[in-house]
């Protein structure tokens, strides 16, 4: 049995990733740590969810996604004047990546797939300014 610290309690989360597994399993992750998660299937429906359902505390996206990228979708939220903290979740190789990333403002974790549970729930924990009031054990 796994026991999960609480350390996103009350916390509201926008998860966007077109694999739906992959959405469903940070979705759930991040549900455990007592998150609120709302869940967007592409960049166009994470831009629609911004609109009608944030604010949000945190943006969870996926890099390659259709119709919009997950980075053309935060570009447009950072000129719209929206500073949520972003983590950017991709399995692509580009070396270009880190720089565009970064290019987004401080406030962005950048994780490679596959990555640890508890590499993405140490950059919520960074970017939300929250420290783990527990640790992820077996």
């Amino acid at each position: 049995m796994l026991i999960y610290s609480s350390m996103l309690s009350g916390i509201r989360v926008l998860v966007a990733d077109d694999d739906v597994q992959l959405l469903d399993v940070v979705c759930d992750f991040l549900a455990r740590l007592e998150a609120s998660v709302a869940r967007a299937s592409s960049g166009s429906d994470l831009i629609q969810q911004l609109a009608t359902a944030g604010p949000f505390d945190l943006i969870v996206t996926d890099i390659s996604m259709p119709w919009m990228s997950g980075l053309q979708a935060m570009r447009s939220t950072r000129a719209a004047g929206l500073a949520t903290p972003v983590i950017v979740m991709t399995a692509l190789s580009d070396p270009r990546i880190p720089a565009q990333v970064k290019s987004l403002g401080g406030n962005t974790v950048f994780l490679r797939k596959p990555f640890a549970a508890s590499e993405l729930e140490a950059a919520a924990a960074v970017l939300v300014g929250q420290t783990s009031h527990g640790e992820l054990r077996n």
